[in-house]
């Protein structure tokens, strides 16, 4: 089934980027310097915005002529691509976007053809939904885990690599009680932001956008 695997949705939308000679910037210029100001970890839009396994925003200028035997063909417009792994279905995740990020919505997507903004909530899903591509060849890395409970899982993960690592020849009698308190710590937890980073490892989690 396109689009699906597992509980995961992959979205793929292809947005027509406006091309008028007169404004300045252009408006795909417009969009990179946007997208270039955008925090990609907690505080990225995606990752505040519910359901985001992940997300990427692409400016496409035109497509490469990678030589014979395949044709030279060129895009007749340039394109905003935005990709998402989502939970959900498609019109839960749009309307959760358009109610919690509605202000870069409209500044990202002002600059492409027939964007209608998000004050009228039909017609932005109409809109995004005509945008849409099927995704046929999607894998998942977690495809029947929401992200709140990817976030717990890798939480989890981190916390035992840190124990172990920490306790190296450790007292069997000490290492059993602070194995127990271990557990009783990550009940007690609070979920990790999503997009926010690992501690001590190059790793980020949840929605983000480039």
């Amino acid at each position: 089934m396109p689009n699906q695997n597992g509980k995961v949705y992959g979205l793929t939308i292809l947005s027509p980027i406006i091309d008028d000679e007169q404004v300045t910037p252009s408006h795909d210029l417009q969009i990179r310097n946007y997208l270039a100001q955008l925090p990609i970890d907690e505080q990225s839009p995606f990752a505040l915005a519910p359901g985001t396994h992940l997300a990427r925003l692409v400016v496409m200028d035109d497509v490469i002529y990678v030589g014979m035997p395949a044709c030279e063909e060129h895009l007749k417009s340039k394109y905003l691509i935005f990709e998402s792994n989502c939970d959900g279905d498609l019109t839960s995740y749009l309307t959760g976007l358009a109610a919690t990020i509605p202000e870069h919505l409209n500044a990202i997507w002002i600059h492409c053809v027939g964007y209608p903004g998000t004050t009228n909530l039909q017609a932005f899903l109409n809109y995004m939904k005509s945008c849409q591509i099927d995704t046929t060849f999607f894998f998942a890395a977690v495809n029947d885990k929401s992200v709140p409970e990817t976030l717990r899982a890798l939480q989890t993960q981190h916390a035992v690599a840190d124990f172990i690592a920490n306790h190296q020849g450790t007292d069997p009698t000490l290492l059993q009680s602070d194995f127990i308190q271990l557990l009783a710590d990550l009940k007690s937890m609070p979920l990790q932001k999503a997009g926010a980073m690992a501690p001590d490892r190059d790793l980020k989690t949840g929605g983000r956008n480039e």
